[in-house]
């Protein structure tokens, strides 16, 4: 990925911009992915239309990754799982809210505020959106056990969990629950 512009460049734990890598893949010092098949079952989603079929999609990333230098200096870069350990226990805070109609979460992805920053509309009226447009945050769409158009989306961070549910494209968004940690 071309990493010319601010927008999408990874930050450090200070703020300052790491032209070395994504938001996606680096946040707030953070690497996000340590394993490289949830890297490219996320990049194939965002990649498939017209270019790319899922296929293509799939072997370009499988050859791209490794030649990274992320994914050959891994075991140097890595935090020796202590992301893998914090995402395994927001997951399960999020499965022990037993949100009716919610499937079991089994997966939390970075995410840019910017991208799932909705606004909701409050009950006196109002309309607030709760998140960070800058900061990459953990989350994920699951479809509602129930059917119908709605999905849930989970959002998490270290200070809160953040569940809705909404339509195609975020549209139509209901606060389900906002839980600080």
């Amino acid at each position: 990925m071309p990493l010319e512009d601010d927008a999408i460049m990874g930050r450090d734990s200070d703020g300052a911009l790491n032209e070395d890598y994504c938001k996606w893949c680096y946040a707030d010092g953070t690497y996000t992915y340590s394993n490289m098949d949830d890297l490219i079952d996320v990049c194939v989603k965002n990649m498939v239309g017209e270019n790319f079929t899922e296929e293509q999609a799939r072997t370009y990333m499988k050859e791209l990754l490794p030649k990274l230098d992320y994914w050959k200096r891994y075991e140097s870069l890595s935090d020796g799982g202590q992301f893998e350990a914090f995402k395994r226990q927001l997951i399960d805070e999020i499965n022990a809210l037993q949100i009716e109609g919610m499937p079991r979460l089994e997966r939390l992805n970075a995410l840019v505020g910017k991208y799932v920053n909705l606004e909701y509309r409050l009950p006196n009226g109002m309309n607030v959106r709760f998140l960070d447009d800058e900061k990459t945050y953990l989350g994920n769409q699951l479809e509602c056990e129930f059917g119908g158009d709605r999905c849930f989306g989970v959002l998490a961070d270290m200070d809160f969990i953040l569940i809705s549910t909404y339509e195609a494209e975020g549209t139509n968004p209901e606060l389900v629950l906002y839980k600080k940690r």
